[in-house]
Order: C-alpha cells, then sequence, then structure tokens
C-alpha cells in the first residue's frame, strides 16, 4: 500500500531525515516505524499466508499418475 503525505512541516521533515541518517535508515522505514509506534502496534507480528486459497490443494488424479509414470520409465536401449 503507498500513501502520498503532503506538507509535511520543515522541521519534521528535518527531525525524520535526521533520525533516518542516524540509524542508517531510509525515510521510508523511519516513517513505518513511527506510524506504528504511535497507534501501538509496533510489536505486531504480520499475519502469514500459505497461499492454499490461490494454489489449492492436491487431488489425486489416477488418469494423470498413469501418464506421468509412462513418461518416467527409463528405455535401457536409448543409454547403452
Amino acid at each position: 500500500m503507498q500513501y502520498t503525505l503532503r506538507n509535511v512541516p520543515k522541521y519534521l521533515d528535518r527531525a525524520l531525515r535526521a533520525q533516518a541518517a542516524r540509524e542508517g535508515k531510509s525515510l521510508n522505514a523511519v516513517l513505518l516505524t513511527a506510524l506504528r509506534r504511535s497507534l501501538g502496534i509496533d510489536a505486531e507480528t504480520p499475519a502469514q499466508r500459505d497461499l492454499s486459497d490461490i494454489a489449492g490443494t492436491w487431488v489425486a488424479e489416477p488418469d494423470l499418475d498413469r501418464i506421468l509414470a509412462d513418461q518416467r520409465r527409463i528405455d535401457p536401449g536409448l543409454w547403452q
């Protein structure tokens, strides 16, 4: 998600940039940390996804299994 922030006072801009320089971080990283802290969600860990909602689950397909088994069969005559 992206936001555009307008009319940032000069004193706030200087303070944020100075903090970013002191910590060796990007201005974006410093701003995100400040926002999280101000909202009291500094310790929150992001939710993780397993992607099962878009990747689906395994469904056995006997016909496909037979086709794949045939493709995986090695012909010893080809390896002489």
